[in-house]
């Protein structure tokens, strides 16, 4: 079985793991221009669907139970 010739050294090891252990970031949220609803950036709008300035899909509207 081959064997390393040198010792890793140990930032090198630390960094190769880090990314287990890399907090998860929350991605960036901007306005819609349409409904002016938060929604992400380069992404249909899950409001109205608009994107770019006209609309690429209908979004159905939720009826909520009246009682």
């Amino acid at each position: 079985m081959a064997q390393p010739k040198k010792k890793t050294p140990k930032t090198k090891r630390a960094k190769r793991r880090a990314s287990c252990f890399m907090p998860v970031r929350q991605p960036a949220l901007v306005r819609c221009p349409n409904c002016h609803g938060l929604k992400r950036s380069h992404f249909v709008c899950s409001h109205c669907g608009w994107y770019k300035g006209r609309e690429v899909m209908t979004v159905k509207v939720r009826e909520e139970a009246a009682e």
